[in-house]
């Protein structure tokens, strides 16, 4: 037969087919899918309870440590990539004061 041949009405012509290709098509020797966490939640399910803020560990950040990360994300934001020798500039530029860290990002941030 040439052109586009119509399934019968049984399924045996079905259980052929590719199931990633054709989804409608009827498996019935596929495994259960297991629930992911999107479906692990039904309906009328109670959630599990927020966590505590007191009980989460505490690792305060160095002053410095805090003027780095200021410092990237100004450069990033500005598109300036620091090449790998410029690290020891950003470490000596981290440790100035508060003031002058606060300029330099000033100045990052209009230059570009």
């Amino acid at each position: 037969m040439t052109g586009f041949q119509a399934f019968t009405s049984s399924t045996a012509g079905l259980m052929d087919l590719d199931p990633y290709r054709f989804p409608a098509a009827l498996v019935d020797d596929l495994p259960e899918p297991a629930p992911t966490a999107c479906c692990a939640m039904e309906p009328g399910t109670v959630s599990p309870p927020v966590p505590d803020p007191a009980s989460r560990p505490f690792s305060p950040l160095e002053p410095a440590d805090h003027r780095r990360l200021e410092l990237h994300a100004a450069l990033t934001t500005a598109g300036i990539a620091p090449r790998p020798g410029d690290l020891d500039a950003i470490e000596a530029l981290c440790r100035l004061d508060d003031t002058t860290h606060a300029a330099l990002r000033r100045w990052i941030s209009r230059a570009a």
